[in-house]
């Protein structure tokens, strides 16, 4: 799980609304693919890492929920 900053998200956002899955949770947390946040790096995103795929549900347990 990762959290942004309102300025990121709005920076982020359209990075991660171009890969799919994915899911979005309150204050502006996601649950992301190693893609994705490879993307957001590559373009100077920054976020904060909350956790890892073992404590977060994986996205295939989450079917039906898409970004």
């Amino acid at each position: 799980m990762f959290r942004l900053t309102k300025e990121e998200e709005e920076k982020g956002l359209p990075i991660i609304l171009r890969h799919s899955p994915g899911m979005i949770l309150p204050n502006r947390t996601y649950i992301l693919s190693e893609n994705v946040l490879r993307d957001l790096r590559t373009n100077g995103v920054k976020f904060s890492e909350l956790g890892r795929e073992t404590l977060a549900p994986s996205l295939e347990e989450v079917a039906g929920e898409r970004v």
